[in-house]
């Protein structure tokens, strides 16, 4: 089941010009899966930056803004879109010009790819 995932989740990679890798984790920011090319920034991909998306979400809860679906962040040469799948969190990150628009349509896309996951660890 990993590998049908893994080969879906590079499929995407390939088709989004711009898109450098995607990155499913756990709350923690503990990688579950990754696909990428060797453009993502490794310092993007530590746990300890993923983790921040959690805690962004429960900031923006407090002021009452309701549950955070999807958290972006541009930065000089990369964006990185988090999108809140509790208990998973998926990642991209992609080149400054990638369309963003592109990334956030695939939201329906990987549903299903999350809801086979999100099972998968609920039963570990």
């Amino acid at each position: 089941m990993v590998e049908e995932v893994r080969k879906l989740l590079q499929d995407i990679l390939q088709k989004i010009q711009g898109l450098h890798c995607i990155l499913i984790t756990d709350r923690d920011g503990v990688p579950l899966l990754k696909v990428g090319t060797d453009k993502a920034p490794e310092n993007a991909l530590r746990p300890n930056f993923i983790s921040t998306f959690g805690l962004a979400i429960d900031q923006g809860s407090k002021l009452g803004l309701g549950k955070t679906g999807t958290l972006i962040c541009s930065y000089a040469q990369y964006q990185v879109i988090q999108m809140n799948k509790l208990p998973l969190i998926v990642t991209f990150i992609t080149s400054d010009t990638c369309n963003t628009g592109h990334i956030l349509a695939l939201q329906n896309q990987i549903n299903p790819i999350i809801s086979t996951l999100t099972l998968a660890v609920a039963e570990s």
